[in-house]
């Protein structure tokens, strides 16, 4: 099973991230769960959500404690401490113009603000599956479709494609 870590900004989109990878990967005898960890925060406060993909049937519905992959939306959540929670291999993905020593940084806000979107949640799950093959490009835009509403499609699919593109996906 591969598990993710999203983390954001209450507002920046973590778990819609999280329920679009889920979306993407789920089908054709494969298997996903998406699920956001918050309680009362309020918007700009941390938030956690997971996605989980696999093979087979997924019965384990408990936080992830240990991840392939953690992606960070605002890069000042980003703590040496989150490499803790990686699996072996795993990598921190984070949305940053500087690089960040052992993290694989990318400037999704100077998209964001090109394209005229409130948040890098679909730009940094471009980047992600871009990076790793977690889904292709046109499984996060059959995804887009699925899950936002239609207004929204357009300006995310570009942000899909622009990132896929630049990370050489």
């Amino acid at each position: 099973m591969t598990e993710i870590i999203w983390i954001g900004r209450g507002g920046q989109g973590a778990f819609t991230a999280a329920k679009l990878l889920g979306a993407a990967y789920a089908g054709e005898g494969r298997f996903s769960l998406a699920f956001p960890s918050f309680g009362p925060e309020r918007r700009g406060a941390p938030v956690r959500s997971f996605t989980k993909l696999s093979d087979s049937p997924i019965n384990d519905r408990s936080q992830t404690a240990r991840a392939r992959h953690i992606v960070l939306l605002d890069r000042t959540l980003y703590d040496r401490s989150l490499h803790a929670l990686l699996t072996e291999g795993g990598t921190i993905i984070v949305n940053s113009p500087e690089s960040i020593e052992d993290t694989v940084t990318f400037d999704g806000d100077s998209i964001a603000r090109e394209l005229r979107l409130p948040t890098v949640n679909t730009i940094m799950s471009g980047v992600l599956c871009g990076l790793y093959g977690t889904v292709s490009k046109e499984e996060l835009f059959s995804a887009v479709e699925g899950v936002m509403p239609k207004k929204l499609h357009e300006k995310n699919k570009a942000a899909i494609e622009r990132a896929f593109d630049e990370v050489g996906g």
